[in-house]
C-alpha cells in the first residue's frame, strides 16, 4: 500500500474504533457476555435426536447399542446447555449481580428439569405428528412429516424452547425459536402456549405472538398472523395478555389474522381465508369474506368481462369441518 493508503486505513481505523467508546448499547465488544448462537443452533439439533432417535444421525460416533447412543447426546447437551444457561441468566435482572458459582448451580437446576420434562415434549410432539399427518392426504408415511414437514419442525422447536421460557431461562428459547423462524418462516414465539394435536400445513408466513393460547386439535394454514391488536404502548405492555385465545378445534385458512387479547376464537370455529378479526367469535362459527368483484380483461376481443367471484358459496361446503 502507499502511505497514502495506509494512513486512510489507520484513520478509518481509529474513526470506528474511537466511535465504540460512546457507552451505547451497541458499543458492547464482549462476545462472551451472551450466549453463542451457534451452540444453541448445535443444541437445537442434538434435541432433535433425543426428541427423534429414529430420524436424525449422529456424525461423529457410531455405536452399537442405542440407549448408549443417546445417552451420550444427553450427557453432551446437558454439559452445553448449562454453559450458555449460565451466561443467559445475568440478563434477567435478579441474577445481575450473582457470583459465577451459584448461577453456575443454577444452571445446573434448570438444565436438569428442562432435560426431565423431554418425555412430556415428546408426547405432545407425537400428538403434532399425528395431526400433520391426518389432516394432510398428500402425506404418504408420518417418516416424510419428520423429515420433511417445516411446520412439525417449527412446532417441536417450539415446544423445547417454550419449556426452557416456562423455567424463566432468558434468550436462549428466543435464539431457538428465531432459528426455526429463519430455516421454516414460521415465526412462534416460545412464549406461546399451545395444546395437542397442532398442525401448520405449509407452514410459511405464520406468526404467533407471546401471549397466545392455543387449544387442542387446532389446524392453521400459511400466512395466518395470530398478533397483537396494537403495540404502539412498548414496554409498558409487558407481560398483558396482548394476543388471542384460539379454543379447540379450530381451523384457520391463509392470510386470516386473528388480532387482541381479548379476541377468543370459539371451539369448533372455522376462520376463512384473508379474514380481518379483532373481536370474539361464538363456538361454531363459520367466518368468511364477503363476496368479491373478480375482473377478467380478455386479450382475445376487445370486451372486458366483469363478474362476480364468490368467495363463499352459499352452503359454506368450502368451509372444512
Amino acid at each position: 500500500m502507499s502511505n497514502d493508503i495506509n494512513t486512510r486505513v489507520l484513520n478509518v481505523t481509529k474513526l470506528i474504533l474511537d466511535d465504540y467508546r460512546n457507552g451505547r448499547d451497541i458499543d458492547n465488544m464482549n462476545v462472551f457476555n451472551q450466549p453463542d448462537s451457534a451452540v444453541v443452533v448445535d443444541l437445537v439439533y442434538k434435541l432433535l435426536k433425543i426428541l427423534f432417535p429414529g430420524y436424525y444421525r449422529e456424525k461423529a460416533f457410531r455405536s452399537y447399542s442405542y440407549d448408549s447412543r443417546i445417552a451420550v447426546v444427553i450427557e453432551d447437551v446437558i454439559y452445553n446447555l448449562k454453559k450458555q444457561i449460565v451466561i443467559a441468566l445475568p440478563f434477567r435482572e435478579e441474577y445481575a449481580e450473582t457470583p459465577y458459582e451459584e448461577l453456575s448451580e443454577k444452571a445446573e437446576e434448570l438444565t436438569i428439569e428442562f432435560l426431565a420434562r423431554i418425555p412430556r415434549i415428546r408426547a405432545l410432539v407425537n400428538t403434532d405428528m399425528q395431526a400433520s399427518f391426518e389432516g394432510d392426504p398428500a402425506a404418504f408415511n408420518k417418516a416424510e412429516i419428520v423429515l420433511c414437514y417445516p411446520g412439525l419442525l417449527a412446532s417441536t422447536i417450539n415446544r423445547l424452547a417454550h419449556e426452557l421460557f416456562l423455567l424463566g431461562v432468558p434468550l436462549i428459547p428466543r435464539m431457538m425459536t428465531e432459528h426455526a423462524h429463519s430455516k421454516t418462516g414460521i415465526d412462534i414465539h416460545p412464549g406461546a402456549t399451545i395444546g395437542e394435536y397442532f398442525f401448520m400445513d405449509h407452514g410459511t408466513g405464520i406468526v404467533v405472538g407471546e401471549t397466545s393460547i392455543i387449544g387442542k386439535h387446532v389446524k392453521i394454514y400459511q400466512g395466518v398472523t395470530i398478533g397483537a391488536l396494537s403495540t404502539r404502548g412498548g414496554q409498558r405492555l409487558r407481560g398483558a395478555k396482548r394476543h388471542p385465545t384460539i379454543e379447540d378445534n379450530v381451523t384457520i385458512y391463509a392470510g386470516a389474522s386473528i388480532l387482541g387479547g381479548e379476541t377468543t376464537i370459539g371451539e369448533g370455529s372455522v376462520i376463512g381465508s384473508n379474514v380481518f378479526i379483532t373481536s370474539s367469535v361464538k363456538p361454531g362459527s363459520r367466518i368468511s369474506v364477503k363476496t368479491q368483484e373478480l375482473i377478467i380483461h380478455n386479450k382475445t376481443d376487445d370486451l372486458e368481462h366483469s363478474g362476480s367471484f364468490e368467495e363463499t358459496k352459499p352452503d359454506d361446503t368450502w368451509l372444512e369441518e
